[in-house]
């Protein structure tokens, strides 16, 4: 088995791996996103187009039944140009200078377990590092969370980026993070 594929068992013994996403798996992971996100609905389409740009960066978290309980969705942008909520990227940028990530959910029955930390690790370990900074988009006051990651909300950011966030919500929040071991050819 890829080190991807290895089954996690924790203290919960909440069982599950993480592998890359196909196409076959949008649907499930359409139906995770309106359970956890239920005021940040964005389409199959979306998703779809992420997952085919950047496949390295979107990956399911699969029960051991098969059934999608978790994803994450990350890919290149332009520095401090995340996409809106709900739009198609048409592509992922050939000059993108930042990683993204767009989302990480997981079903409430699997947090607590270790599996965000594993996969957050695997993604910022990467295809992260060959960028100087991640950014994220933190909704529902999860930037503590983030925080354990070494994101932080930048001291300032303009007004068009400002805007953008809005769209995410009342208690959206940019946040960034220095990528520790980047290539050394760090896009910037």
């Amino acid at each position: 088995m890829e080190p991807h594929m290895a089954q996690t068992k924790n203290s919960s013994n909440v069982k599950a791996d993480w592998r890359p996403l196909s196409t076959s798996d949008i649907a499930s992971l359409v139906q995770v996103a309106d359970k956890i996100h239920p005021d940040l609905p964005e389409s199959d389409e979306v998703f779809a187009e992420r997952a085919r740009l950047f496949p390295q960066g979107c990956q399911g978290l699969f029960d051991e039944a098969g059934e999608l309980c978790g994803y994450i969705i990350s890919h290149p942008i332009l520095y401090r140009e995340p996409p809106a909520l709900d739009r198609l990227l048409g592509q992922i940028a050939p000059d993108a200078n930042q990683y993204y990530v767009h989302d990480l959910a997981i079903l409430p029955g699997f947090r607590g377990s270790g599996l965000a930390h594993e996969c957050l690790t695997k993604i910022l370990g990467t295809v992260a590092k060959q960028y100087a900074t991640t950014s994220l988009v933190s909704v529902y006051g999860t930037a503590e969370f983030w925080g354990r990651y070494g994101f932080k909300a930048p001291e300032t950011i303009d007004d068009k980026l400002r805007e953008k966030i809005l769209g995410y919500g009342d208690d959206a929040l940019y946040l960034e993070r220095k990528n520790e071991a980047h290539s050394s050819n760090p896009r910037v």
